[in-house]
This record gives structure tokens, sequence and C-alpha cells, in this order.
């Protein structure tokens, strides 16, 4: 009878293996998008060639860059580089990634972020954990200054002031966030998407091009009832802005527009009034205020806020 039990324990054990074994080696698909910083990105490839976990493909999408990106390909021969013939943004290069990606679980990862070797595998194990997880996201902190947390989860966006704050922003790293919790917004600089999710929502909308593209992703997400996590064991480096330029008027009219575009998809009745009457009340008088001195950005916050008007077709 114990050589009978020891049987079934060791098939059990030898099944408990084989299932790990196929979860752990499950592909991942790493996306990333260039636009004339051949640089830094490759800082990023190099940082991808040491992780631990192997079983994965790297796509470069170079969203028209002027300078020559074929750099990439030369330095990291093992990623697919896909060029594209227009500036798509940042959904629309994504997405052409993904046209592209043979992954169960779908990485999206700035180019100016740098990895742990360890990074992927919290995420995977959580993303996997639960049928219900779309996506999942790790503690992200600035590359400088050093341990100064960006990102540890994220609250949903007001729907009166259009705006959305990352939890210990600003904050120096003493493990305060160190438990994985529920959260309403993965961060775009790295998240990790289940395919199947994609494939039954759709992917990232590209009318945003730049900025709010993640969260009215993840606003998707929740109403079709699935649940966003924050892995703090996992943790990335990010440089942040280096493609658009820190406060760039681009960076200021893609925020502008794409904060009322937002509104426009997520909220309805009261809320959207109240929203737009902070906006012409409140938000667009303190923006005049602090940027009169700047024309280029002045100029560009108020067209972001007519873009909105001269296309006032629905996004719903």
């Amino acid at each position: 009878m114990a050589y009978v039990w020891f049987i079934v324990w060791q098939q059990t054990m030898k099944t408990y293996k084989l299932h790990n074994q196929n979860n752990s080696q499950e592909l991942i698909s790493i996306i990333t998008v260039n636009f004339n910083q051949a640089k830094v990105t490759c800082e990023l490839l190099a940082s991808l060639r040491n992780i631990t976990y192997k079983n994965i493909e790297i796509i470069v999408v170079d969203n028209a860059s002027k300078e020559d990106a074929s750099i990439i390909k030369k330095q990291f021969p093992e990623v697919t580089l896909i060029n594209s013939n227009s500036n798509l943004g940042f959904a629309g290069g994504n997405n052409l990634g993904l046209k592209s990606a043979q992954g169960k679980y779908i990485l999206f990862i700035n180019n100016d972020v740098e990895v742990s070797p360890d990074f992927l595998e919290p995420l995977f194990q959580k993303l996997i954990h639960l049928d219900t997880t779309a996506a999942v996201s790790p503690k992200i902190k600035y590359f400088t200054p050093g341990n100064t947390i960006q990102y540890a989860g994220s609250y949903a966006v007001n729907p009166f002031t259009l705006r959305n704050t990352h939890i210990g922003t600003g904050e120096i790293d003493n493990g305060q966030y160190n438990e994985s919790k529920l959260t309403s917004y993965a961060h775009g600089a790295c998240m990790l998407v289940k395919r199947s999710v994609i494939d039954l929502i759709g992917s990232m909308d590209e009318k945003f091009f730049l900025y709010y593209e993640e969260q009215d992703w993840c606003e998707r997400m929740n109403r079709n009832g699935y649940h966003i996590f924050y892995v703090p064991q996992s943790v990335v480096l990010h440089k942040e802005s280096v493609s658009t330029g820190k406060n760039s008027p681009l960076k200021t009219y893609y925020l502008s527009r794409n904060r009322i575009l937002f509104a426009r998809r997520n909220f309805n009745g009261y809320q959207f009034l109240i929203s737009m009457l902070y906006l012409a009340f409140i938000s667009i008088p303190k923006n005049v205020f602090s940027l009169y001195k700047e024309k280029e950005k002045l100029s560009a916050y108020f067209a972001g806020i007519f873009w909105n008007f001269t296309n006032k077709k629905s996004f719903n």
C-alpha cells in the first residue's frame, strides 16, 4: 500500500513540475517603440539581454525616425525591427508591433526603461494567477535620482479635474509600497497584458496618439470585469520623456487634448458636465496664468483644447 501511495505521489509531483515548467516557458512578446532615440532603445535592449526569463521575442517598432535606426538591428540581431512609414504615436506604434507578436502574453515597455534581470517572472506569475487579471505593472522608479518612486499603482482619473495621480510618486522607496494590490491603471511605461484580453476588448485606441491611451484602455478592461494589479516584486527604472521632451509643447498639446478626449469617451451626464465647467472656470485660467510667459506652450495648450471642438464625432 505504501508503495502505491509512493507511485501516486511521484506522478503527482511530475505533473506539478511539468505544469510549472510549461507555465514558465510561455512565450512573452516584448514590444517597444523607438522614435529618434536609437541609443536609448539599445540601452533597453542591452538590459533585456540579461533577463532570466528566456522564452521571449523582442519587437522594436521604429516610428519613422529621422535618424538611422538600423543600428538597433546591427547591435541586436535577435530583435525584430519593424519600420513604420509614418509616426503612428505610442498607441499606433505598439499596435503595429502587436500585429507581429506571437506570444500569449504581451509586454509593452517604453524604450527609455531599463530592467533588472529578474523583473519579468513576478509580473508573469501575477498575471496568470487569476483568469480575471488583464494586466500588471511593476514598481517603477525614476532612473535618476536613484531609489525615487514614479509609480506604485494608480488612482483613477478624477471625473472633475480630468487628472489622475500615481501612488508614491516622488517618494523615496523604503518598502512602503511592497504589497501587491489592485490598481485602477497599469502604467504605459511597462505593462504585461494577456493577449486573450486584447482579442476581446481591442487594442489601445490610436486616436489618442500620445498620452492617456493606457488609461482609456484600462477603463475598457475595468468595464469588462477585468482586474489590473501593481506588482512591487518587479522593479524597472524609467528615464521618462526622452522622446517627447520633458514639459515640451508637444507634451502640453497632447495632455491638453487627450484629457478632454478621455472624458468624452469615459464620462457621461453630470460627471462630464462638471468636468467641462471645471476646465472652463478653473483649469484654463490656471494654465493661462502659469504659461503666459511661454507662448509656444500656451499656444499648444489651446490647440489641444480646440482640437476637441473641431473633432466633434463621438469616440465611444
